[in-house]
């Protein structure tokens, strides 16, 4: 599990959870895609291996230096997130002083040189899906906030809060629209980049609802995955898929 203070269960164990799961439902004749949730190389090639499509790595292929290239090799999607430390330590890292104290502009920063390194590798941008990690070195407003803004993810620049360093005027027909912007220094630009958001029963929607039990947060994940697809969201990971189901429908037709 990924779950803030988790004990990692090592490779073995991961590859004997998931690879008869993988196998079965394909044996089934079930074709849906399906993504395997792992930060070890050797489990996702296992399990795409076994008929899994796609790699979603928490770290964006930093814990595992060969997570990259099979990838690569394997042309597969990858999923993204953004993510600090482990998730043992996670939830200890969510300071972005160094960022003026915004999440949007550190997440931003960071998930790019993450694709940097992707891109490097030899993954093709098509196959790169963003993941700004909600609730990964995120505490419970800081969640909110990406939920919000989410949309300045994958935006070409975004404009500066007090104090921040800003391009500066070039005058011409776009002062205006120039004027505040942040000089991000990104390592790559994430301009229309595809991205999922799971937020689904998190922590966080229990502190706004005084849910503490987790299948009790339903109607506040729907919630969030309105918020993440008016945001520009083309994927959402949930628990409770027949309600999110209809919650992405209503939702499409309201912002899309």
């Amino acid at each position: 599990s990924t779950r803030p203070g988790a004990t990692q269960v090592g490779v073995e164990a991961e590859i004997e959870r998931v690879v008869p799961v993988i196998k079965r439902i394909r044996e089934l004749g079930i074709e849906v895609p399906i993504s395997v949730d792992t930060f070890h190389a050797d489990v996702a090639a296992a399990a795409l291996d076994a008929g899994a499509d796609i790699v979603n790595d928490v770290t964006g292929g930093h814990f595992d230096s060969q997570m990259l290239a099979l990838v690569a090799q394997r042309q597969c999607p990858f999923i993204i997130m953004h993510m600090r430390g482990n998730p043992s330590t996670m939830t200890t890292l969510n300071d972005y002083s160094e960022y003026d104290g915004d999440v949007i502009r550190g997440t931003r920063f960071e998930l790019a040189q993450r694709v940097r390194a992707a891109l490097d590798a030899g993954i093709p941008r098509w196959n790169i899906i963003l993941d700004p990690g909600i609730g990964f070195a995120k505490e419970g407003v800081q969640n909110f906030e990406v939920l919000r803004r989410l949309s300045e993810l994958t935006a070409r620049h975004i404009r500066a809060a007090s104090g921040a360093a800003i391009h500066p005027s070039t005058g011409g027909d776009n002062q205006d629209s120039e004027e505040g912007l942040i000089d991000e220094n990104l390592a790559t630009e994430l301009v229309d980049y595809p991205v999922l958001v799971g937020s689904s029963r998190k922590r966080f929607i229990g502190h706004a609802t005084g849910r503490t039990d987790a299948k009790d947060r339903v109607w506040g994940t729907a919630a969030t995955v309105t918020a993440a697809i008016q945001g520009g969201a083309g994927i959402v990971r949930v628990h409770d898929v027949a309600e999110m189901v209809d919650v992405a429908r209503v939702s499409d037709h309201i912002y899309r």
